[in-house]
């Protein structure tokens, strides 16, 4: 039953978010960036996919303009991972699909994690997000996969949507930005 709801809310959200997605597009055009960046991450069983995001960063310099610290502190450039839930590569809610490096650094019991689908949110997100460590982000995705429930991702939804209006920092790099200062 999730990957329907998954797919049918995804499909309904693109929708709505249709505007978004042009005046980010026509942005980035506008700014020299490209508009979606694919970043290889392991899904279920691990099998690698591509990540979906709307370009925060230029590619020649590193540098993040106001227009993208905006997108990454209200989770926008997370939006295109929308495509990813229709293409049935993610959910709504999983452990969120960390970076391909560390797949050769968890232990039989951490690859657990891929029991499921990734998710765009997830208790490791609600739980502490870029506060944690990997060891303790992988621990709160473990948490996930020994109690995936439905009432469980209903209390991760509504707990995402509150962090979304509370506008909490949703990046590492606006997190050290905001410590610099």
């Amino acid at each position: 039953m999730k990957p329907m709801i998954d797919w049918c809310l995804a499909l309904v959200l693109l929708l709505v978010f249709f505007p978004v997605f042009f005046l980010v597009a026509i942005t980035n055009m506008l700014l020299g960036l490209s508009v979606i960046f694919i970043h290889r991450r392991p899904g279920f069983q691990g099998h690698l996919f591509g990540l979906l995001k709307f370009t925060t960063i230029h590619p020649q310099t590193g540098a993040i303009n106001g227009f993208s610290k905006l997108l990454r502190h209200t989770s926008i450039d997370e939006l295109p991972q929308l495509i990813n839930i229709l293409k049935g590569e993610m959910s709504f809610i999983g452990p969120r699909p960390l970076l391909e490096e560390y797949l050769s650094e968890y232990t039989q019991e951490q690859k657990a994690r891929h029991a499921v689908k990734p998710g765009i949110t997830g208790l490791a997100q609600v739980n502490g997000r870029n506060h944690l460590s990997l060891d303790e982000k992988v621990e709160q995705d473990l948490m996930y996969v020994d109690q995936v429930s439905f009432l469980l991702d209903i209390r991760i939804l509504l707990k995402t949507i509150l962090q979304l209006f509370r506008f909490r920092e949703a990046d590492a790099h606006m997190a050290a930005e905001v410590k610099a200062n």
